[in-house]
């Protein structure tokens, strides 16, 4: 779905539900057309998740989410392999003794072994469908992942020692959400295009009631 103008984009959501004032329908018509995740911040409440939800069915495309807390690791949001599933298929092939080393290892590190997080199944739906990826609450996450996220986000692609580089070919439509429970680095910032999520005026609230 293509908006020619930031007109069409706020009436788009307002037919969606979501009263979006101009500041806001600005930057995610500019995230829209240079490709370039966004970053909401504000109190609790003031409707950034919504909006991810609101673009989604906008757009006709996936929505993905990825909870941030403290201590989440790259393999909790990327990806990890399917052990137990392993484990059975090494047994199996023993058992049936018909396979060499050497392929049962390549089969084990196959993609039917993987378990996708929700950071590698948005880039891999980026191949087939419009996918808008919802990171909720980065600013809960160390700084560890978030320097993880830099590259993601610059790139949209990850490299699996096993398998190799998986690009997205449509990247996905980023929206990471903020209370700032403390200070986002501003190298991701710059990587983002940022907009802060006021309280509704009594106008806006009125409307919102409303609808």
């Amino acid at each position: 779905m293509e908006f020619h103008s930031i007109e069409a984009l706020q009436e788009a959501m307002r037919a969606h539900d979501y009263i979006c004032d101009r500041a806001l329908a600005t930057i995610i018509f500019l995230a829209i057309k240079l490709e370039k995740p966004i970053l909401l911040e504000g109190e609790a409440g003031v409707g950034k998740t919504e909006v991810a939800k609101v673009l989604a069915a906008m757009l006709r495309a996936k929505l993905i989410r990825l909870q941030c807390y403290e201590g989440l690791d790259v393999n909790t949001a990327l990806y990890e392999w399917n052990f137990p599933r392993q484990m059975l298929h090494i047994k199996i092939a023993e058992a049936a003794a018909n396979a060499t080393a050497e392929q049962i290892e390549h089969e084990l590190f196959s993609t039917d072994y993987l378990i996708k997080r929700p950071l590698l199944e948005a880039i891999q739906s980026g191949m087939t469908q419009p996918t808008v990826l919802l990171m909720y609450e980065v600013d809960r996450s160390d700084e560890q992942f978030e320097a993880f996220l830099l590259e993601v986000l610059s790139d949209f692609q990850i490299s699996i020692p096993e398998i190799g580089t998986m690009k997205a070919e449509r990247p996905p439509l980023v929206i990471l959400t903020s209370n700032r429970t403390r200070e986002i680095h501003d190298a991701l910032k710059r990587r983002c295009l940022f907009h802060w999520i006021e309280y509704p005026s009594f106008e806006k609230e009125y409307a919102i009631v409303r609808t």
